[in-house]
């Protein structure tokens, strides 16, 4: 089923000082603070069309199982689409990285067996519309799989991300928010939770504002 391609609009997301930061520093963190085996956790079992929001520099794709006919992968800054394509010639699974913004997607409604959201609901402008859109384009049943960083449960650390993310963390990380509650944001949308566990990113050494993590599915109610 092919995307539905509309004219792209004016550059929407530009960070290109931080999508260079990012392009380097997440094939370290893969590699040394095991996010390699989290993103293999996150997409094992997965099947049929796939649409990756927030695609990034495509470290997710070589993650996906045969059993994937295809991946759409969504990615709006430039620097990182660019890159992103370079990966996903390399991937196993066809891929089409594809010029977009996760609260207005590019492609027909009920059009995918399942969503992936990897490290990206910290950054989109509007949470509920980017999770609207989801919804949309995911056939009744289909999961959503998700990995993000968000609120701790430690008083302390989550009265630092309140203080970051109303200040400098967003100017200085594109858009980023430490402390988003996306267990809440996924019920408040309308999905049906399936399962989850929650991380620490990295597991050892200093808490940083983002090692909160949690890993889980949820999926699209069936009428």
């Amino acid at each position: 089923m092919p995307v539905r391609r509309l004219r792209p609009p004016r550059e929407t997301v530009h960070h290109p000082l931080f999508a260079r930061f990012y392009a380097k520093l997440s094939p370290l963190a893969d590699e040394r603070a095991g996010v390699a085996d989290l993103r293999g956790e996150l997409l094992a079992g997965l099947s049929g069309r796939v649409i990756e929001i927030g695609a990034g520099n495509g470290l997710n794709f070589a993650h996906y199982p045969g059993t994937v006919s295809e991946v759409v992968a969504i990615e709006p800054e430039r620097h990182l689409r660019r890159l992103a394509v370079r990966a996903g010639h390399r991937a196993e699974v066809p891929v089409d990285v594809v010029p977009g913004v996760a609260e207005a997607l590019p492609v027909k409604s009920e059009a995918f067996d399942a969503a992936v959201a990897c490290l990206v609901l910290c950054s989109v402008r509007d949470v509920q519309r980017t999770l609207a859109e989801l919804l949309r384009v995911l056939r009744p049943g289909g999961e959503l799989r998700f990995l993000e960083h968000g609120r701790a449960e430690g008083r302390a650390l989550a009265m630092t991300q309140g203080v970051l993310d109303r200040t400098v963390w967003p100017l200085l990380f594109g858009g980023c928010h430490t402390g988003r509650e996306v267990r809440v944001e996924l019920a408040r949308a309308g999905f049906e939770p399936v399962t989850h566990r929650t991380l620490r990113l990295p597991e050892r050494g200093l808490p940083l504002p983002t090692s909160p993590c949690t890993l889980g599915v949820v999926r699209r109610r069936v009428p």
